[in-house]
């Protein structure tokens, strides 16, 4: 990306040059032999170059990096004075050689030198205004590049924090699970290594991903589901509806999972009280429709208030605005002692990320 954009660069400064060369010839061969004109152009055209090249390429540069542009202005200023003194030097030059006079006759085309100073300015003006503005331009663009790449380090490093957050989080709660049922079901704790294992290796070897197949994380969430039903066996009320209709859609992986565990984790379990957690997921027309229901007591939600709740959900709240930052409504409420989350997430294919 950045040769061409270089080459380009060359290009466009390439062809300024010789327009500007092509120009100045025009107008001197009107009044002179062709190898004078020739030459006079090669004059004027290296003088032009070093004064707006030196401008345009140190001057320039430092003053947008240092940001000190009114000492620029100034610099600039000098530069324009003096390449407008160079050409009223070569103008009265060729007015002396045009009419066969010595040298020392020179000092009486002083009026001459000041008035081509004046008549130089605007040329000089131009020359040097046209040249700092396209290199500001080009100067603009590779800042602003620099910038684009620097949010998008910066946007990864933050989704991996995230997601890094996130995953600790799950397989703990997986294992402190299993360790409980070793102590009264050995061969549930069996099958339930069996899913961990599952689980571990979706986010090992896929999770790593910006984004991952929408069949895998939704199989990755049934088989989280699974876990905490037979965990709480009888003691929980718990309805899941899955239905995918495209799994090859892309998602954010461990997008979801915030959601499931703190369903899980906050439903009320009070004595004579049967919990029960709801979840329905649908995909349709390319948009992913995820609804969670529980039941809560006043006591869980004070705790999760407290901070007690862990960061998921703060962090999956985050994620949305990072990475579906117009392509999300996310809707959550609490009413008599019923929280429910709603989602609605517009998928795409992964090329189209």
């Amino acid at each position: 990306m950045t040769k061409p954009f270089i080459l380009r660069e060359y290009i466009f400064v390439s062809l300024f040059w010789l327009v500007f060369a092509a120009a100045v010839y025009i107008n001197f061969q009107a009044n002179s032999d062709k190898p004078s004109a020739v030459f006079q152009t090669i004059t004027l055209v290296i003088a032009s170059f070093i004064f707006t090249h030196f401008l345009t390429t140190r001057l320039l540069p430092h003053a947008l990096r240092a940001k000190k542009m009114k000492l620029f202005l100034i610099q600039a200023t000098g530069v324009i004075l003096l390449l407008s003194f160079i050409y009223s030097l070569i103008f009265t030059y060729i007015e002396v050689s045009s009419k066969n006079e010595l040298p020392h006759d020179f000092v009486n085309h002083l009026p001459f030198l000041w008035k081509g100073f004046y008549l130089a300015l605007p040329a000089s003006f131009l020359i040097n205004g046209s040249a700092c503005g396209i290199k500001f331009y080009q100067e603009h663009g590779r800042i602003e590049r620099d910038h684009i790449l620097l949010q998008q380090a910066h946007l990864e490093n933050q989704l991996k924090l995230l997601q890094d957050q996130i995953n600790p989080h799950v397989v703990f709660n997986i294992l402190n699970h299993i360790h409980i049922l070793m102590k009264t079901d050995t061969q549930l704790a069996d099958y339930l290594l069996l899913k961990f294992s599952d689980i571990l290796r979706y986010q090992l070897y896929h999770c790593s991903q910006n984004l991952v197949p929408l069949g895998q994380d939704i199989d990755h969430l049934q088989n989280l589901v699974e876990v905490e039903k037979l965990r709480w066996g009888n003691e929980l009320e718990v309805s899941a509806d899955w239905n995918i209709g495209n799994k090859r859609l892309s998602i954010a992986p461990l997008l979801l999972v915030p959601f499931i565990e703190n369903a899980f984790k906050y439903v009320c379990r009070l004595p004579g009280h049967k919990g029960y957690v709801k979840i329905s997921c649908m995909e349709k027309d390319r948009f992913l429709f995820f609804y969670v229901e529980n039941c809560y007591s006043e006591l869980a939600l004070h705790k999760k208030k407290e901070g007690a709740g862990g960061i998921g959900l703060h962090n999956v709240q985050k994620r949305l605005k990072l990475q579906y930052p117009d392509a999300h409504e996310l809707t959550i409420q609490t009413d008599h002692n019923v929280y429910k989350v709603t989602l609605t997430l517009q998928l795409s294919d992964n090329n189209e990320q």
